[in-house]
């Protein structure tokens, strides 16, 4: 062995250090809760191995010239990659279910509650506004959209905040269940609501993109390219005339770009800078977030319960997060604990996709009043 080459190596082990070996222990935690618990594995995967690869002495991944550093720099510093996913969930969101029933609005309105108050209260622990704005917004559930918030409020928080936001997506099956029991009765639970489907006309489906892009992009400016590239990706599927597109968009595109995103944000998980109490606070933060806004979601649903005569089920509130599908299915799943034959899903499915679009409509608000530019 060259002594260029022992001295290389002494270099390396030289700049391991806690934080490193602490950080890596997590990158592999999450590759481990993608692989064995199939928590988020499209996401918690590659953040993972970012993570892993990030953190390895003197890994020349990362850096000025670093690869990682190049797709942090050409996706995520822009705002491209958080843009070209939500292409990719337009194309695959059926509106249909909120079409057919259009009150579900206002359970996805309901659902963005717990992103203003943590905000407040982020104010409260000291955060600057930019960085409350950036915090609340983890409690959307939506991972495009915080990364977008936070890079343009508060970059340096865009690492933290991404693994909240993408953990607690994942963590929905757990999180969500303890508190729509305690906040419901078992009656409650087992109200049953016949699904009566109606048929919506290609011309309905065709419109709805178009006008919500011209309402909010007017009213909230900010959201115009979120809220765009949803409604482009929807267009593209609902017109059936650019079957490829779709395709591609709902596959090829949403795949890579989930994979690079997913590595881009992992590498900026360096020992030195993610491990310390502001992280910790964030994490917390997201969670009360997160809580929230399922608590407020399902006590607007009891509100319509009681405006129903006591024919609405507060289980669908909890679906007005943005965390689609799993927030319907998770309500579902919820429902048939009290009576197996009681369908919900089309209905928790409109209040979910409702969240999808008001939390997209929440990201615009908050970077309109922290005046982003």
């Amino acid at each position: 062995m060259s002594p260029d080459t022992v001295h290389y190596l002494l270099q390396g082990l030289a700049n391991v250090t806690w934080q490193s070996l602490t950080m890596i222990a997590i990158g592999l935690l999450l590759v481990w809760l993608a692989v064995k618990k199939e928590y988020e594995p499209l996401l918690l995967l590659p953040i993972g191995a970012g993570a892993v690869l990030a953190n390895l002495p003197l890994s020349p991944l990362v850096g000025e010239h670093g690869a990682l550093q190049i797709l942090y720099d050409i996706g995520v510093a822009n705002e491209l990659f958080p843009l070209l996913i939500f292409v990719g969930i337009g194309a695959m969101t059926d509106f249909g279910p909120l079409l057919e029933n259009p009150k579900m609005v206002l359970l996805g309105a309901a659902g963005q509650f717990g992103i203003f108050l943590t905000l407040l209260l982020a104010l409260v622990l000291g955060f600057n506004h930019n960085q409350a704005a950036s915090i609340g917004i983890i409690g959307a559930i939506d991972g495009p959209t915080s990364i977008y918030v936070s890079n343009q409020l508060a970059p340096e928080l865009v690492a933290p905040i991404t693994v909240a936001a993408y953990s607690y997506m994942s963590l929905v099956p757990i999180i969500m269940p303890p508190i729509m029991r305690a906040l419901t009765t078992k009656k409650e639970r087992a109200i049953r609501m016949p699904y009566t489907s109606r048929e919506i006309s290609q011309r309905t489906r065709i419109l709805f993109p178009i006008i919500v892009t011209i309402v909010v992009g007017t009213l909230v400016p900010f959201a115009t390219p979120l809220i765009g590239m949803l409604m482009l990706g929807n267009l593209m599927r609902e017109s059936k005339v650019v079957e490829r597109l779709v395709g591609a968009a709902s596959n090829e595109l949403a795949n890579v770009v989930t994979l690079f995103l997913g590595l881009a944000i992992g590498s900026t998980m360096i020992g030195g800078s993610f491990l310390n109490l502001q992280t910790l606070m964030i994490l917390v933060l997201g969670l009360i977030a997160f809580v929230l806004d399922t608590v407020m979601g399902v006590l607007f649903g009891k509100l319509m319960r009681v405006f129903s005569g006591g024919k609405f089920n507060p289980l669908i509130g909890a679906a007005g997060i943005s965390a689609f599908p799993m927030a319907a299915r998770v309500v579902q799943r919820e429902a048939q604990r009290e009576d197996f034959d009681n369908f919900l899903l089309m209905h928790a499915m409109g209040a979910n996709a409702a969240g999808q679009v008001a939390s997209v409509v929440a990201g615009g608000v908050l970077l309109a009043l922290m005046g982003a530019s």
